[in-house]
């Protein structure tokens, strides 16, 4: 199944993603270990939604062992840009300047960030030249 087919995660999707793309393969004990510590959340609430996750082919399921081992299908960077794509058309026009300039106003940028930020511009501007 193509990255393309596969359906955008959800707000409680990509919390597991992000505990798989942290710690790598995970049982569902394992993942819900991790997301308890910030929020209430049931296992059998974590063990559904890796199944549905299953199923929308966000993550594959190993079944060679007793407990099932998850592990996120696409690259935490891959599933990022596919978001912001999302977000760039659905509620910016296209406009990557709309949307930049939004997230460096909603809320404090560090001088580091902004330091990171001028260099891949830097960067990207020269390899236009």
């Amino acid at each position: 199944m193509s990255q393309m087919n596969v359906p955008l995660p959800t707000d409680a999707e990509l919390a597991i993603l992000q505990v798989l793309w942290a710690r790598g393969p995970c049982t569902v004990r394992d993942v819900y270990e991790q997301l308890s510590q910030d929020r209430p959340i049931g296992y059998t609430t974590v063990l559904k939604l890796l199944q549905i996750m299953t199923d929308k082919g966000l993550v594959v399921r190993d079944e060679s062992q007793r407990a099932h081992v998850y592990e996120a299908r696409a690259a935490e960077a891959e599933t990022q840009t596919r978001l912001v794509d999302d977000l760039l058309s659905r509620a910016f026009a296209g406009s990557a300047e709309k949307l930049v300039l939004r997230a460096l106003t909603a809320q404090r940028t560090s001088p580091e960030e902004l330091e990171r930020i001028r260099t891949l511009l830097d960067e990207l501007k020269g390899g236009r030249s």
